[in-house]
């Protein structure tokens, strides 16, 4: 297994980023089509292969993008994608309702052991990189720094008004308001919240509730998928919750610098995420933790996302994902649109990884 390279191997340079953070308005928002039913063969008229895959929300941007571009390439392929979550994208891909799923958290014992055997060994491959940031609503109040005490703090509702202390001292000048702080969590079962918790355990010493898809909040209120979540601190003037970057950015909220292990303010950018995820080494499954990394420069809230397939499909099927998921590890323009829209591109070491590992698809 690979070690994952420099950040140059990771990223684009920052030019290339600047531009693209321009460029990203462009992107479809639009909704993903309802998928057809069944993880079976879906023909429609002239030929059409139809491909449905449910699961993680803070990719979904990337992926609708994505399948976009490979209906110019193979007119024939229909995919669709529903934003639900990675705890229901992992329970409809157990039960052979979707084709593929996705998941930010990778795929725990216990859930693999319902696998379907007759559906061989189950392949999980990364797709990309991405981060998590703190979207705020706070008028009048821009740049934003949050230590780790803070953060940990708002999460955690010890720290309850906009003019605390705490949150002063890091933003020595900033004329806070005493609004009530509305933290906005995931009422879902999200693998955002897998990561953001999983960082929450490690960097804030008094975390209590835990971490994982779905956990019990301490304070505030919940709301269902990035989307939701955005929304909520959007509508709301006090708010600030966690979302996936594009979703802050897509939606032009304001977003908070966090306080990296090595004590810097980090602003979150994908050039900052990919530090975090420099020299990191995946295991078989392709697994990266870094709940906290310690990294010089890097952002703290980073984490690859993955992709749920069978080992077989009936054909035409096993042969057209292998395709559209190694296209989109190796094709240009697939490639600029993960950079243009804020994730983060795996290298090309680990993409042959990801390769060789989807050529095991069978069809039967």
């Amino acid at each position: 297994m690979v070690s994952l390279v420099k950040v140059s191997r990771w990223i684009f340079s920052a030019s290339a980023i600047a531009l693209a953070a321009g460029l990203a308005s462009c992107a479809p928002s639009a909704p993903p089509t309802a998928p057809s039913a069944g993880g079976s063969p879906a023909m429609g008229g002239g030929g059409t292969i139809s491909i449905s895959g449910a699961g993680a929300s803070a990719p979904n941007s990337l992926y609708q993008r994505w399948f976009s571009e490979y209906r110019t390439v193979k007119p024939n392929v229909q995919v669709s994608y529903q934003s639900i979550g990675s705890g229901a994208g992992i329970n409809q891909f157990l039960a052979q309702t979707v084709d593929f799923g996705g998941t930010d958290d990778p795929i725990k014992e216990a859930d693999a052991a319902k696998f379907p055997k007759e559906r061989g060994t189950l392949i999980q491959v990364p797709t990309t990189g991405l981060f998590i940031v703190f979207a705020y609503n706070l008028e009048g109040v821009k740049d934003l720094k949050l230590s780790r005490a803070t953060y940990c703090g708002i999460a955690d509702g010890s720290i309850k008004t906009w003019n605390d202390p705490k949150i002063a001292k890091d933003n020595a000048g900033a004329k806070l308001p005493s609004t009530p702080i509305t933290f906005v969590f995931r009422s879902d079962g999200s693998g955002t919240t897998a990561i953001f918790t999983k960082h929450l355990a490690k960097a804030c010493p008094g975390w209590k509730p835990g971490s994982g898809k779905s956990i019990e909040w301490p304070t505030g209120q919940g709301a269902k998928g990035n989307e939701g979540v955005t929304a909520q601190i959007k509508q709301a003037p006090g708010a600030i919750g966690y979302v996936e970057f594009t979703y802050a950015r897509e939606n032009q909220l304001d977003m908070a610098s966090l306080q990296n292990k090595a004590g810097e303010f980090i602003t979150p950018t994908p050039e900052a995420a990919a530090k975090s995820l420099e020299g990191e080494k995946p295991n078989e499954q392709f697994v990266i933790s870094v709940p906290d990394p310690a990294g010089k420069g890097a952002y703290p809230i980073v984490s690859l996302t993955y992709a749920l397939l069978y080992g077989n499909y009936p054909a035409p099927k096993g042969s057209t994902l292998k395709d559209l998921f190694t296209w989109a590890q190796k094709d240009s323009k697939a490639k600029a649109a993960t950079t243009e829209l804020g994730f983060i591109p795996l290298p090309d070491a680990l993409v042959s990884e990801v390769a060789a590992k989807l050529a095991t698809i069978e069809e039967k």
